[in-house]
């Protein structure tokens, strides 16, 4: 399986999921950190529903501090879970700012309707397994790990 948002083709901001036996992994590149950041929550969004599917008419903010970018993406990807779980809604976009190790984002979505979404499998976490975010090549940068389902 090898899905991919828009861009993947231009060398622009996407998101991709790629293959990790019966977990799902996903990454998100851009021309910034924060970009990828913003790509890899698409992609969350992706292994449930089309996040172009969705119409954010609320807004969650969430900031967080981590030691580096590897634990910062680990703890974005799991509060986005978090906050989807315990408040019953999806996103489909994403605003984020990090500077050093700290992230303020705010994450729009809309109430989860089973029966309009049919979400394909439940999130149940990220995890360290293939977390990296970083530069990899002159402004373009990789923010992935492989999601519990």
């Amino acid at each position: 399986m090898s899905e991919a948002g828009d861009g993947s083709s231009t060398g622009l901001a996407h998101w991709e999921h790629f293959q990790h036996g019966a977990d799902i992994g996903v990454r998100g590149i851009g021309p910034s950190l924060a970009s990828a950041f913003e790509q890899a929550a698409l992609a969350l969004t992706a292994v449930l529903v089309n996040p172009v599917t969705l119409q954010p008419s609320e807004t969650v903010e969430i900031e967080l501090e981590a030691p580096n970018a590897d634990l910062l993406l680990y703890d974005w990807l799991n509060a986005l879970v978090f906050e989807m779980g315990t408040r019953g809604l999806i996103f489909g976009a994403f605003d984020v700012a990090i500077e050093g190790n700290k992230l303020v984002a705010r994450a729009h979505g809309e109430r989860v309707d089973r029966d309009r979404h049919q979400p394909a499998v439940e999130i149940k976490g990220a995890t360290m397994t293939e977390l990296s975010a970083g530069e990899v090549h002159p402004g373009q940068w990789r923010a992935q790990c492989v999601v519990d389902v």
